[in-house]
This record gives C-alpha cells, structure tokens and sequence, in this order.
C-alpha cells in the first residue's frame, strides 16, 4: 500500500452508504498505514472515532490519546466524553473536567458546554447554577447563527431552553427548542449517530412539557412520545403507505415496522430502514403522519 492508495480508500468509504465487514477491514488497514506513514493526527481521531461510534471504546480511547500527544483539539474533546460518560467501564470526572477545560480554554465551543453542565452537576467541581447559566449564555450568540451540521447549536439551545423554561418564559423556550429541534433533525439526516438521536428523545420529551401534543403537525421524531405507550401511527413515503406500531408485551413495548419488529423505539430509530436507507435519512421525504390509535 501506498499512501496515495490508502487515502483513495479513506476518502471513498464516506461515500459509502452501507460498508460491509470488507469496507470496513480496508479502512482501518488505510488508516492505521496513514497514521505511521505520516503520524497526522487527524487520522488517529477519524481511526478513534470510528471505533466510538462502533462504541469500541477502548480502541477508541487508544487512539485519542495518541492524537492528544499532538496536541489535537478533537482527540482532547472526545477524551473528555469517554471520561464523563465512562465509556470504558469507569467514569472518572477529574479526567473529563481536564480535557474539558483544557479544550475550552482553546476556544472549543462543545467543550464549553461540557464544562458548563460539570458545573450544574457538580462533578468534580462544586455545584455552581450560576456559572452553569452563565457559559450557556454566553455561547448562545456564537451559535445562534451556525451554518455547519456538527456546530452545536441544538445542544446549546436546548441548555438554554432549559434556563428559560425554568425562569417562566415558556414561550423562548418552545422557541429554542423548535430551532434546535429543525437543525438537529438535519444533522441525524446526514449522520445518525445515536448521541444525537438521544439528544432528540429527550428534547421531544422536553418540548410537551411545555406544549400539547398536536397530531396535525406530526413528524417521524414525535413517534418518541406517541409510541411511549401503544399506540399505531402511518405514515406515505412515495405515495405508499407505512404503519409503524408500539405493542406491549409482558410489560415491554416492542416497535412493528411494517412487517419487521424491534426491540425499543430506540433500536427502531437506529435501525430502520426504507427502500434501503435509514429511515432517518428519508426525514424530509415522509409525510401525511396520522395517529390510528393511540391508549
């Protein structure tokens, strides 16, 4: 291999839309030989996070620490989330703090925000409501007008939607949560990974506590709050008719797609698929959502 024919093989496995085993085996061959061919550390975090996202993530440490030994912004970030999430079988929150703030120091908005909610929890740091509220605020006008998909624009809006729901001004909060809401469905649209499905989950949990529900403005993400409880909702997707249902069964609720079954809704939300994409990436292409019964 040379590393003309290692980074053709990178570059066109983002064009992939489903790798297989053998995809995947020629990737991290290509970037294991970039990264000691030319010691560039962004491909040890492309390397890292992959495994992340495969949520191999001792793979995924071992390759963010060799690119935080050059100094990369990214790799320190997502040192800090395998840390505070305890990705690797422990939490260790003086860790996270560290990479945290070392990366916010540096300008890097999305740890920031991480510092900010060590502060709101009181992990490692004393708990601090007022620093907590204070960064939040002041990263709102840095992302209020994000123009990228990976700016953190839903989880900085949704911080503060929280402080404004808490502070009475529902209205700003439904507001910036709508907002974050579009830019978020967007971004799982290009990228499903399932930290951001998650962060949709609660938002919609979120949004009806301030708002009643309204079947007429339905979208696939309102199906984290119909199918919480059995309920069936269909729904076209090139003038053909779908029906997705949640059916409980000895206590659990599992998720019927048409004709195949998933455990949860989140399993439903990472897996299904539509004439051969994920459902999530055909966002912008359903439509007539319609509640058919709902208990």
């Amino acid at each position: 291999m040379t590393i003309l024919e290692a980074k053709k093989i990178y570059r066109n496995y983002y064009r992939l839309t489903h790798p297989n085993e053998e995809d995947r085996f020629l990737f991290v061959e290509a970037l294991e030989y970039l990264i000691h061919e030319t010691k560039n550390s962004d491909y040890m975090v492309e390397l890292g996070a992959m495994y992340y996202e495969q949520r191999s993530f001792d793979l995924a440490l071992k390759y963010y620490e060799m690119a935080a030994e050059y100094n990369n912004i990214y790799a320190i970030v997502d040192l800090g989330y395998i840390w505070y999430y305890g990705r690797t079988g422990e939490k260790d929150y003086e860790k996270a703090f560290y990479y945290f703030n070392k990366a916010r120091e540096k300008g890097h908005l999305i740890a920031a925000y991480k510092v900010a909610d060590m502060y709101r929890n009181g992990y490692y740091v004393e708990k601090d409501l007022e620093k907590y509220r204070s960064i939040i605020e002041e990263l709102y006008p840095k992302v209020k007008n994000a123009r990228y998909l990976n700016d953190p624009l839903p989880e900085v809006f949704t911080r503060l939607a929280r402080i404004r729901s808490e502070e009475g001004r529902n209205e700003e909060a439904l507001a910036l949560y709508d907002a974050a809401r579009s830019f978020l469905a967007q971004r799982i649209r290009n990228h499903p990974f399932f930290g951001d499905l998650n962060i949709m989950k609660w938002m919609i949990a979120d949004i009806y506590e301030l708002r009643p529900f309204d079947p007429a403005s339905m979208d696939l993400y309102d199906l984290f709050h119909v199918l919480a409880a059995p309920a069936k909702v269909g729904f076209r997707f090139e003038e053909e008719l779908h029906e997705v249902e949640a059916v409980s069964e000895e206590g659990q609720l599992s998720i019927r797609f048409d004709d195949r079954w998933y455990r949860t809704i989140d399993d439903f939300f990472q897996k299904a698929e539509l004439d051969g994409e994920l459902i999530t990436m055909r966002y912008d292409e359903l439509y007539d959502f319609e509640v058919l019964s709902w208990t």
